[in-house]
């Protein structure tokens, strides 16, 4: 079967001439892509007071966050070094959000310190906060009301370990009140990579009747409801894009039935995606090493599950592009493979691509979110350069590869 295309944002000439220079394997970002996700996403949902907290842990480098913050986000941050991260990049006040769990007081005090909105995921923190450190003006509380919201990567709610139950959210803002928390927030994340868009408005109902009815019990109108992420993005070529437009419509249909019509002050809506804006805009490129033909055909590529883990760790699929070469003309089935010591070292299988050879290049595709903030230094490894590709079609380097140097810097001997 035809595997069908993918774009890529440079044309072949640029990235080959690039790499004249150049050692794979390396990640590139997109710029112009990501500035347009989040116009995008600030158009459809413009009809609230909107705003997205891009997810640090999705790309966490300061070029990538400039953009976000130039495009006028915030960020959402889920421990310290991704708040020191936020801090360098210039932001500050209700632009951090800060979604931990199993939280050491040290964060809590760095999030306070940048008067960051705190998110809590437990409800024996309120009583910590108030004891050690101090409660702010405005709280939110993570909320897992259990159950299965049609989404396969979450599943069934009752595993997670992220959020509380319906009673001890009620408690939790209870609690707040009692010790003189003026402002509250709600925040759920029920979906992950989610292409249904009838999953996601589930979700956006379900939190609005929530808020109407701890406005029924307790008096609160919530400042803000934050419905997580969760956007989904095409891995596949033959995977169709969310229409968020759809999407947006839909939930101010029920913003407006639910909140507006039964009387709540009309709360500011969050969203803290990761994935959908910089996910399709980032690509890792690498080199063939070896064509090994044994019980099955491998390419052995000079990366590996320690530049790009998600194969490994979800099985997931990312489509890959062949530098001069059309999958028409003669192709073969490979697993692709690197060189860790692990069987699973596979960032493809069963995969049917042009005929390969060594010295041939490679181009992973939707990997800028959850890719290289993935990476890790197994069997010596070490972690990849990253480049911009600026919206001047310059490529410009955001970070460097790590050394062998940078590798040993940490041990004594």
């Amino acid at each position: 079967m035809l595997t069908l295309k993918k774009e890529l944002p440079f044309t072949e000439q640029e990235i080959l001439d690039f790499l004249e220079n150049t050692r794979t394997p390396f990640y590139v970002y997109d710029e112009a892509g990501i500035r347009n996700r989040i116009k995008k996403l600030k158009e459809a949902f413009s009809w609230a007071n909107f705003k997205e907290y891009f997810a640090v842990k999705a790309t966490p480098n300061p070029f990538i966050l400039q953009i976000t913050k130039e495009e006028g986000c915030g960020v959402d941050c889920s421990s310290m070094a991704e708040l020191v991260l936020a801090q360098k990049a210039g932001f500050k006040n209700e632009d951090i959000l800060f979604t931990s769990n199993d939280t050491p007081l040290s964060e809590y005090e760095k999030a306070l310190s940048l008067n960051a909105v705190l998110n809590l995921d437990d409800i024996g923190h309120i009583n910590i906060l108030k004891e050690r450190l101090y409660l702010p003006e405005l709280v939110s509380i993570r909320y897992n009301p259990g159950g299965d919201f049609g989404n396969e990567i979450i599943g069934n709610l009752e595993e997670s370990k992220f959020g509380v139950p319906k009673s001890d959210l009620i408690k939790g803002y209870k609690l707040l009140q009692k010790h003189g928390v003026k402002k509250f927030g709600l925040h759920a994340m029920l979906v992950s990579n989610e292409l249904n868009p009838r999953n996601i408005i589930m979700v956006a109902k379900f939190l609005f009747n929530t808020a109407f009815e701890i406005k029924k019990e307790l008096g609160i109108d919530l400042d803000f409801i934050d419905l997580g992420g969760g956007f989904g993005i095409p891995y596949k070529p033959d995977e169709e894009e969310l229409d968020i437009y759809y999407i947006s419509q839909e939930i101010k249909k029920l913003y407006e039935e639910i909140l507006i019509n039964n009387g709540l002050n009309p709360p500011k809506i969050y969203m803290e995606h990761g994935r959908y804006i910089s996910g399709p805009n980032g690509y890792l490129v690498t080199k063939v090493f070896h064509i090994k033909d044994s019980f099955k055909k491998y390419v052995g590529i000079d990366a590996n599950s320690a530049n790009l883990l998600r194969p490994a760790m979800y099985k997931a699929y990312h489509h890959i592009t062949v530098l001069n070469k059309k999958f028409e003309d003669e192709n073969e089935t490979y697993d692709v493979v690197g060189s860790l010591c692990e069987n699973n070292d596979k960032l493809a299988v069963d995969r049917a691509l042009p005929k390969l050879e060594s010295g041939d290049i490679l181009v992973f595709h939707d990997v800028g979110a959850h890719g290289h903030s993935m990476g890790f230094n197994y069997n010596g490894k070490l972690r990849s350069a990253e480049y911009l590709f600026t919206s001047d079609r310059k490529f410009k380097m955001i970070r460097r590869a790590e050394t062998i140097d940078d590798y040993f810097s940490t041990l004594n001997f």
